[in-house]
């Protein structure tokens, strides 16, 4: 996988030579940088953009009051399309936006001609190589790969739950706060759920949605039916700390996301899989420093440290989890495991060996050298399939 996005990478870049928004660059002490966030620092998602764009700016020499930031804003409305008029009119160099709903006011908005010398990021978002413009771009990391490895240390507890005749084998059954039915939240509750049946073969899992990427109140309304339907590990892709704090009342171990939910589960959040977004921050606004073009898609994992896990709640922990970590950490940052291995799932009781029906990406075949390649063609992700094992619960 990392070769073909470092291609990918090389020849975007090659393409985007011809035609570079600012070839003089800015002066790291006179940018200004723009965010448009679906929520604040008090909502995980979006503090760890802010936590990874203001480590982006420290390491770049940049101030925090060059940074001006946009919260709270809805991704179901023209909301977004007034934020990004307005950082661009305060003089922003470079705009990001969080959400997936903000990519076509954010892009509308750097169809303007008056803008054309701002670059305009989008997070989560699929438009930009087929755009036409060469001032937007789209990102995301490989979190299936932090997800996968979350789900390793789940399966650890399970496990020790096992061994201690807290449950049977048969029991081991996790439930899973699911935001939406899309592609993304797909994506990382099947590797989860792969990463913790790679160690714990019995698992099983239950998602259940709540049709909102954060809300608190939903989440762990979602988490507390998920447990009174015999749950015994939780687990989400949904931003707030909704769901750790039912478990916490419930005495139920969980796993988070985004960011460590120790605190909101200090006897029973285990760990959290995060993305490093510094890492697509530091790389994108060193080339509006530097006056150079950059690609139009961007997407990086474990190799080139794009995603992590939180640290471990050590008294919570199975024993040898951080062994266990370390060990499948390295095979995925040396290619030698792949998330999506076709040999560890099936589907409908069969094994698959072709796909071509992801959305968006119709006709280009997935699966090949006995792996879904995901978020190699485009960031965003794709993995849609529903394997056997995960059950869906209204």
């Amino acid at each position: 996988m990392k070769k073909f996005a470092s291609l990918l990478l090389a020849l975007c870049m090659l393409m985007g030579m011809f035609a570079v928004a600012n070839a003089e660059g800015v002066a790291a002490d006179q940018i200004k940088i723009g965010i448009i966030c679906i929520g604040d620092e008090n909502e995980g998602y979006t503090a760890n953009h802010l936590n990874g764009l203001y480590a982006a700016c420290e390491a770049l020499g940049i101030s925090k009051d060059q940074v001006i930031v946009k919260p709270n804003v809805r991704d179901d409305t023209d909301d977004a399309e007034v934020a990004a008029v307005d950082l661009a009119e305060a003089g922003c160099d470079i705009i990001f936006a969080n959400s997936f709903g903000h990519e076509p006011y954010l892009f509308l908005v750097a169809s303007n001609s008056d803008y054309a010398d701002i670059e305009f990021c989008h997070a989560t978002g699929t438009q930009a190589k087929d755009y036409g413009l060469d001032n937007v771009h789209n990102y995301f990391t490989a979190i299936y790969e932090a997800r996968y490895v979350s789900g390793v240390v789940a399966g650890m507890k399970l496990n020790q739950m096992i061994e201690e005749g807290k449950i049977t084998a048969e029991q081991a059954k996790i439930g899973y706060v699911g935001a939406y039915p899309f592609e993304e939240v797909k994506s990382g509750y099947t590797a989860f759920f792969l990463g913790a049946r790679s160690v714990c073969p019995s698992a099983t899992m239950e998602v259940k949605f709540t049709n909102s990427w954060g809300d608190m109140a939903l989440e762990k309304e979602a988490a507390a039916a998920l447990i009174a339907k015999d749950c015994v590990l939780i687990s989400q892709h949904a931003d707030t700390t909704g769901a750790p704090s039912a478990c916490q009342e419930a005495g139920v171990p969980c796993v988070g996301y985004n960011i460590s939910m120790i605190n909101a589960a200090p006897d029973q959040a285990l760990v959290s899989a995060a993305c490093n977004w510094s890492a697509y921050y530091r790389y994108a606004i060193s080339n509006v420093l530097a006056g150079t073009s950059f690609a139009p898609d961007w997407c990086y994992g474990y190799a080139d440290d794009a995603v992590y896990l939180t640290e471990l709640n050590e008294k919570v922990v199975a024993p040898g989890t951080a062994e266990k970590v370390a060990e499948v950490e390295a095979q995925l940052k040396a290619g030698t495991l792949h998330v999506f291995d076709t040999s560890t799932f099936t589907v409908n009781g069969e094994t698959l060996t072709s796909w071509t029906t992801c959305y968006g990406l119709e006709g280009i075949e997935m699966i090949y050298d006995g792996y879904f390649h995901e978020s190699e063609v485009r960031s965003a992700p794709y993995f849609g399939i529903d394997i056997d094992g995960i059950t869906l619960v209204e």
